[in-house]
């Protein structure tokens, strides 16, 4: 089933695909889904790696969701890291969830900036 979208909503993800290989920057307000391969950095309110997708680049988001790999730093309010994820690279985040046996190999650094600023 396809799914499209209409001019009144304004709340769409972004979804790249398992078998897709796209080279550039996601800029969005909105989620970003990644099941295939980007190679570029992604700023958007919600990333979310699927087990199958693989990131190479930066990501600035409110919140991360990392089932596959990233490679590169992150910055994030919320980072949530599952079994199958793999990382390398600085994850710096506000509040760090951590499910099951991971792959990660990263600095880890908490955020001193406040929300309220």
């Amino acid at each position: 089933m396809l799914a499209f979208t209409n001019a009144d909503e304004k709340t769409s993800p972004t979804i790249i695909g398992a078998g897709c290989k796209m080279t550039g920057n996601i800029n969005t307000d909105h989620n970003v889904q990644i099941h295939g391969h980007v190679v570029g950095d992604i700023v958007a309110e919600t990333v979310v790696i699927g087990r199958g997708g693989l990131v190479e680049g930066k990501i600035n988001a409110e919140t991360l969701f990392l089932h596959g790999t990233l490679t590169g730093p992150a910055t994030v309010d919320t980072a949530n890291v599952f079994s199958h994820a793999r990382m390398t690279g600085v994850l710096t985040y506000r509040t760090l969830n951590i499910t099951g046996n991971t792959g990660l190999e990263c600095k880890l650094a908490k955020r001193k900036d406040t929300k309220d600023k």
